[in-house]
C-alpha cells in the first residue's frame, strides 16, 4: 500500500497542497494552487487551503493512504497553539491552521491524521537536506531570496526549530546599524536583499524598470544603478551568512528563489563578501551552493515534515 504525506504550503502569494510519496516526488494530478496576497480576507484565506487540501486529498488513490499532514507556513508561527501569523497575510494573526486543515482531513478521510506544523523556511531547509543540495551535511543553512527572504538551519543532523518554531527567521535579522527614527524592519536582511524591495530601492535611484526581470535585464547591460543594486543584495545576504556561520559554525548554506537568479554572478558576489567579512577564519569555509530543489520545494519541505519526522528538532 502506498504512503503518502499530504503536504501543505502557505505562502505570502499563494497557497497550494499535494500528495507528495517517500522519495519526495509529488502524485500527478494532486497538486493544486490559490493565489493570496495582502488584501486577502481571512475567510478567503480559509477557502483558498480548504479547496487546495481538497483537490489533493481527491486525488489519492483507492488502494492508497495519507501517513501524515505536514504544513509549512510564512511565519511567524506559534508550534504550542498550532497558529500563524504571517508577515504579508495581515488578516491571519494567530489563526488556527492546524484545526482548519486537521478538521478538512478528517472530515474527508473519516480518521484523524498525525499533522505537523513548521516555519516555511525551516521546512525548506529539511527538504534540502533530504533531496536538495545539502544531502549528507549536518550543519547547512538554507536560504531563499525572492519576494522576501527565508531560511531554516540543519545543525548536528537535526532540524533547528526553536521555542516556538521561529528558529530561521533570517530575513528579518538585522545587518545594519539604525540611523535615529529608523525602523527595525528598515535594516533587516528582507528589506535590503529580497526582490521587491531590491527593485524599489533602484527605482529610487531613477532606475524605471518594474520588476526583477528588468533588474536582471539591466544588470546584463552594465547598467550602473541595476549594478549596484544587484550588489547590495547579495552584500546583505553575504553579511547575513557571515554572521550566521560564525555563530553556528556550518558547512554549506544552499541559495535559492527567483531573485537569487537574478544574475549569473550572484552566488559569487554572495561568495566574496563572506570571504572578505568573515573575521574568524573558520566562517570562510562554508561552501556557498545552488538550491538543489524546483519550484516544488515548498511542497517537498511541507512533506519531508512527515516523511522525514525523526530529523525535527
Amino acid at each position: 500500500m502506498s504512503e503518502f504525506a499530504l503536504a501543505v504550503d502557505i505562502g505570502g502569494t499563494k497557497v497550494e497542497s499535494a500528495l507528495v510519496d517517500s522519495e519526495g516526488v509529488l502524485l500527478p494530478g494532486s497538486r493544486d494552487r490559490r493565489p493570496t496576497g495582502h488584501g486577502s480576507t481571512s475567510e478567503e484565506l480559509a477557502t483558498a487551503v480548504s479547496e487546495v487540501v481538497a483537490h489533493a486529498l481527491a486525488a489519492l488513490p483507492a488502494d492508497a493512504t495519507v501517513l501524515g499532514i505536514g504544513i509549512g507556513s510564512a511565519g511567524p508561527v506559534d508550534l504550542p497553539h498550532g497558529t500563524v501569523s504571517p508577515i504579508n497575510l495581515p488578516a491571519w494573526r494567530e489563526f488556527p491552521i492546524r484545526e482548519l486543515v486537521a478538521g478538512l482531513v478528517a472530515s474527508s478521510l473519516g480518521d484523524a491524521v498525525p499533522i505537523t506544523l513548521r516555519l516555511d523556511g525551516v521546512s525548506l531547509a529539511l527538504a534540502e537536506h533530504w533531496v536538495g543540495a545539502t544531502q549528507g551535511v549536518d550543519n547547512a543553512l538554507a536560504i531563499t531570496v525572492s519576494t522576501g527572504v527565508g531560511g531554516g538551519l540543519i545543525v548536528n543532523g537535526r532540524l533547528l526549530s526553536g521555542g516556538t518554531g521561529n528558529a530561521g527567521h533570517i530575513g528579518q535579522v538585522q545587518i545594519a546599524t539604525r540611523t535615529p527614527g529608523e525602523t527595525s524592519e528598515s535594516v533587516t536582511l528582507e528589506v535590503l536583499a529580497s526582490g521587491p524591495h531590491t527593485v524599489r530601492w533602484a527605482q529610487e535611484q531613477g532606475f524605471t524598470g518594474e520588476r526583477g526581470e528588468d533588474l536582471a535585464a539591466g544588470y546584463a547591460a552594465g547598467d550602473a544603478v541595476a549594478v549596484s543594486a544587484v550588489r547590495r543584495s547579495a552584500t546583505a545576504l553575504g553579511e547575513a551568512i557571515t554572521a550566521v556561520t560564525t555563530l553556528l559554525d556550518l558547512d554549506v548554506v544552499a541559495i535559492g528563489g527567483g531573485f537569487s537568479r537574478v544574475s549569473p554572478d550572484y552566488l559569487d558576489l554572495v561568495r566574496a563578501v563572506i570571504d572578505e567579512a568573515a573575521y574568524n577564519s573558520y566562517a570562510t569555509r562554508i561552501r556557498v551552493v545552488k538550491s538543489g530543489l524546483s519550484d516544488e520545494s515548498p511542497l517537498i519541505g511541507a512533506a519531508a515534515l512527515v516523511h522525514q519526522m525523526h530529523l525535527l528538532g
